[in-house]
């Protein structure tokens, strides 16, 4: 890849209106602002990345979709959240959660229009995007805090080699069936072994996982998955079936059955040499589908 390439595919911290913004009491709970020059209300696009929920930061936000939603007339947030190691799941979802609120709560600060958030991310960060737009509204009319009264609804997500399930037990069925021994990632939900059939865990491994709450009213979804559309065999590598189209294909059976629109694209239909030329140039598809949900002309 070109030097210009790798350059793009990380943000300029220096290009952000306002940087590690508080937004709840972790040290962890902190955003950077990327605001569209406008005369009226932006829509706003929440930036979540990715790290397996156990690393990343929000600095890592690829230059090119920020410049291509500036471009269309979209704000840009980019948000960290605590690690499983600092706090089981679903705690990054509820951070995130709380990052959006907090966005509404001070939209007219940064002039940003509160109908109009999406969310979007990669790995991780795309699955708690999908967790958002998919899991019922968290405001609480009845707080005290002004932030937490405000809503959590999403108008769609854009994501890249996302998981739309976080379950263990889902996981093993559909994506790591080849694989022996316990459940996979129980580390994420500090379950052990033993506990993994438990009531209460697999209460806790729904509670953090997006496609158990799909219904009726969902928001639309774009998904880009880098590898080709085919089978997991037992060839297929880890790194590879935890970010499989297998993930995206179930979701969209999902929201297909309720009519809402699931847009899946894979690495063969988008050109580019390596996985992150592909996820660069499938930006200004992602941003266009958000541009039209938003109502803006593209």
């Amino acid at each position: 890849m070109a030097n210009k390439e790798k350059i793009d595919l990380t943000l300029n911290r220096q290009a952000a209106n306002e940087t590690d913004v508080v937004y709840g009491p972790h040290e962890r709970n902190r955003l950077d602002v990327y605001l569209a020059k406008s005369d009226s209300p932006t829509p706003v696009v929440v930036h979540i990345h990715g790290g397996g929920f156990s690393g990343g930061d929000k600095s890592g936000a690829r230059a090119s979709i920020i410049r291509i939603c500036h471009a269309a007339g979209i704000s840009v947030a980019a948000i960290n959240y605590r690690f499983v190691q600092q706090a089981p799941l679903p705690a990054a979802m509820l951070d995130a959660a709380r990052a959006v609120q907090f966005l509404r709560a001070n939209a007219v600060r940064w002039n940003l229009d509160p109908a109009r958030f999406a969310a979007t991310g990669g790995s991780a960060g795309g699955g708690t995007a999908l967790w958002l737009g998919y899991h019922a509204d968290l405001a609480d009319p009845t707080s005290d805090d002004p932030v937490a009264r405000q809503s959590t609804r999403l108008c769609c997500m854009g994501v890249v080699n996302t998981q739309s399930s976080y379950d263990p037990h889902f996981i093993r069925k559909h994506v790591l069936k080849f694989e022996d021994g316990p459940p996979p990632m129980l580390q994420f939900f500090g379950v052990s072994a033993d506990q993994a059939d438990t009531p209460e865990a697999r209460k806790l491994f729904r509670e953090a996982s997006p496609i158990d709450f799909v219904g009726p009213g969902a928001p639309p979804v774009f998904m880009f998955y880098s590898i080709p559309n085919g089978p997991i065999t037992p060839e297929t590598s880890r790194t590879d079936a935890i970010h499989h189209p297998t993930f995206g294909n179930l979701l969209k059976a999902r929201l297909d059955a309720l009519g809402v629109e699931c847009v899946i694209r894979c690495g063969d239909e988008v050109p580019g040499r390596v996985k992150d030329e592909k996820i660069v140039n499938v930006d200004p598809e992602m941003v266009a589908f958000f541009a039209r949900h938003f109502g803006l002309a593209r």
